[in-house]
């Protein structure tokens, strides 16, 4: 099983040059509170590293995410706020239909498509959870904070 002490995510080697680097957040109305306990460990991170432009960008749900990144990317690709990378953040939880499944696989699918025909790297930082447990270790309990590793993972890929 991945738990945070198996990883070396939060070792911090090779981030630099993070003080102009632009970072846009697609995050989800769904699940919110978890979802806001993501972009804060996200944002906590990125102030850590003087990361300062920050663009967050709401969705209604995980299904919308890989739009808005895209469409992002088509307006803003030669603007001053140009993304250096972008952080998809959501949480999917299981319900009574195979619904969590077809949603799980779409945002997936999605990120996968944006990693592979953009210029800048999309991470992945949509928890697909079969409880409020499983989201609440991840948001600090024993898998660790999945919105702190998503920034620097983020910061990571920039100097890819």
């Amino acid at each position: 099983m991945a738990e945070i002490s198996n990883s070396k995510i939060l070792d911090t080697t090779g981030i630099q040059n993070t003080a102009d680097a632009c970072v846009v957040i697609v995050r989800t109305e769904w699940n919110a509170k978890i979802v806001d306990a993501l972009e804060a460990g996200c944002l906590k991170t990125l102030a850590q590293h003087s990361v300062k432009k920050i663009k967050i960008i709401n969705v209604p749900g995980a299904f919308e995410i890989g739009f808005a990144i895209k469409k992002y990317w088509t307006t803003h690709f030669d603007q001053p706020d140009k993304p250096d990378v972008f952080i998809a953040m959501g949480c999917v939880l299981r319900g009574d239909t195979p619904h969590f499944d077809y949603v799980c696989k779409a945002v997936t699918d999605a990120i996968v498509h944006l990693n592979l025909t953009l210029p800048v790297p999309t991470i992945f930082a949509v928890l697909t959870v079969d409880n409020q447990q499983q989201a609440d270790e991840r948001i600090g309990g024993k898998h660790g904070h999945k919105g702190e590793e998503a920034a620097i993972t983020a910061l990571k890929m920039i100097n890819i």
